[in-house]
């Protein structure tokens, strides 16, 4: 008896999965697959199948934009986006966004070299006053509400006149914090995903699309055991 295709069958529960309307905030297109859905060579090994390509994020941020606008007309807006994920979302972002805004950003580290979060460290504060000021918080991906919950927490005490949240996607089902955002790019499945500007142990940022990748990547990354480095006569040792 021939053993199914286990490959085939994970691509075909993701694609169902993503067009069940319980993930979507943009229509995913219907049919065969076309060359902006293959995954690039280079990456097959490691990225199992693209879930959303960049045409299908440049319409969804074109029209998270005029939600924007419309909610923000008439003021100048204080953009505040998280450091390092919303690199790419924020640049396409902004340049849809056609009213006054200044920028600044925060830094926020809680993933290390595995896929499970840890402590959240601040390591960069904002730079712009934004006491009285309508401000717009831009981040990659929302899943377990862990981050956005203290990183609104932190600019909510600054006072400002309002704060609204942004983010590329939503991934519901890992949530732990009562956190929703207000402007979302796509509703997604729990998939372990990367590309346009996520990353797993800082790699992949640069893939022009959203992409899912092989659990043996991130496993095997997650499982590897680091050895310590020896210590030097007379030296300090402590984190």
């Amino acid at each position: 008896m021939r053993q199914p295709n286990l490959r085939t069958g994970i691509a075909r529960q993701a694609k169902t999965a993503l067009q069940h309307p319980k993930f979507m905030r943009a229509p995913v297109p219907e049919g065969h697959a076309s060359p902006d859905d293959r995954v690039p060579a280079r990456w097959r090994k490691e990225v199992e199948r693209v879930l959303i390509t960049d045409a299908q994020i440049a319409q969804r941020i074109r029209g998270m934009s005029r939600d924007i606008m419309r909610d923000f007309a008439g003021r100048e807006m204080v953009v505040v986006s998280l450091l390092n994920g919303t690199v790419m979302f924020l640049a396409d972002l902004i340049r849809n966004l056609a009213l006054p805004l200044r920028l600044d950003f925060i830094g926020v580290s809680s993933y290390g070299a595995g896929t499970e979060s840890g402590d959240l460290v601040f390591t960069k504060e904002l730079r712009l006053n934004v006491r009285g000021r309508d401000v717009l918080l831009v981040d990659d991906i929302l899943d377990t509400g862990k981050t956005l919950y203290r990183v609104l927490g932190k600019i909510r005490a600054l006072k400002p006149r309002r704060i609204k949240t942004c983010v590329l996607l939503n991934k519901a089902a890992r949530r732990v914090e009562a956190v929703e955002a207000d402007y979302v790019g796509f509703e997604i499945p729990d998939f372990f995903v990367v590309g346009y500007g996520l990353d797993f142990a800082e790699r992949y940022r640069n893939l022009p699309f959203v992409g899912v990748l092989y659990p043996h990547v991130y496993k095997k990354t997650s499982q590897q055991v680091i050895p310590a480095k020896p210590r030097k006569a007379g030296g300090r040792v402590g984190g």
